[in-house]
């Protein structure tokens, strides 16, 4: 690393966490690299989000070069984050969501990796999925690579949100988050491989808590949310495929996690994808033939 070392900043935008919040903030107090700020805004929470944020105030002033809290009425994520962005002053941006968890030497790993290698843009890494209870389910880890907007749009990479380093030019090179679109995450990756490179590395750093707020769990909301964001690329040349694609992937998650109906949820996967139905479909039996044995 060099010895001058650049600042990080690491933003948490906060709504109804209560339960796991200081959880969230702990994981950045406990990072073995120093040069931190941490901004954190409470959006309107309704629960003791913000109390138990301000329970950690003195500790987040003592460890940080620079800590900012803000709490005012719900705004939506992605106006949350374009705010905090406009408070940060560092090299490097982390975004954390108020009820993940990131290992301690996370920011120092990502910092170096991102130091030496000048023209990527972002990188991310491996998750553990933890229940609401902190028992963990498993451990998820994609190929280490680079990842192009074309996988991407193609809906062939999930990055955990949780694990991301961005370069904090990059962020406002492309405008930040749009505020109509709650995947900002999905936007974001897509926006940011338009411009340079993302880069998923062999490391696990951060945990991902599932519990029943989880937007992932609000499939409705989710299937349109995966719409709009291809909305804002009709002009790419892989529109019309990736739009086909999404749809698909939109009936098979109702196929998947919604008992009634799924014949005909079915039917409409076969007549919208034929091959790619039937190649699920074969995947899933042996997957249960394995199971079995």
């Amino acid at each position: 690393m060099k010895k001058t070392s650049p600042l990080v900043s690491v933003v948490i935008p906060c709504y109804n966490h209560q339960d796991f919040i200081q959880d969230s903030i702990q994981s950045v107090i406990d990072q073995t690299y120093q040069n931190i700020e941490l901004i954190i805004i409470d959006d309107g929470s309704k629960d003791n989000s913000v109390e138990k944020i301000q329970e950690m105030i003195s500790s987040c002033q003592k460890r940080f070069v620079r800590f900012e809290f803000r709490t005012r009425p719900n705004k939506g994520l992605s106006a949350t984050l374009n705010e905090a962005i406009e408070w940060c002053e560092g090299e490097y941006l982390g975004l954390l969501a108020s009820d993940d968890i990131i290992f301690k030497d996370k920011t120092s790993i990502q910092v170096d990796f991102l130091e030496e290698r000048p023209k990527i843009t972002a990188v991310f890494g491996g998750i553990k999925l933890l229940s609401k209870d902190n028992n963990e389910i498993r451990t998820v880890m994609k190929k280490s690579g680079f990842y192009d907007f074309k996988t991407i749009i193609m809906n062939k990479i999930d990055f955990p949100t949780a694990t991301q380093m961005i370069r904090l030019s990059a962020i406002k090179e492309v405008g930040g988050f749009d505020p109509t679109i709650i995947l900002e995450d999905w936007y974001m990756w897509l926006k940011l491989s338009q411009i340079g490179q993302l880069y998923y590395m062999d490391e696990v750093f951060a945990c991902y808590r599932r519990h029943d707020n989880n937007l992932s769990n609000n499939f409705e909301k989710m299937a349109q949310g995966r719409i709009d964001v291809l909305n804002c690329f009709k002009d790419s040349p892989l529109y019309d495929k990736a739009m086909k694609n999404i749809l698909w992937s939109n009936v098979r998650r109702e196929y998947e996690n919604n008992k009634e109906g799924r014949m005909s949820k079915l039917a409409d996967m076969f007549r919208m994808q034929p091959f790619t139905t039937a190649n699920m479909l074969l995947n899933n039996s042996i997957k249960k033939l394995r199971n079995k044995n």
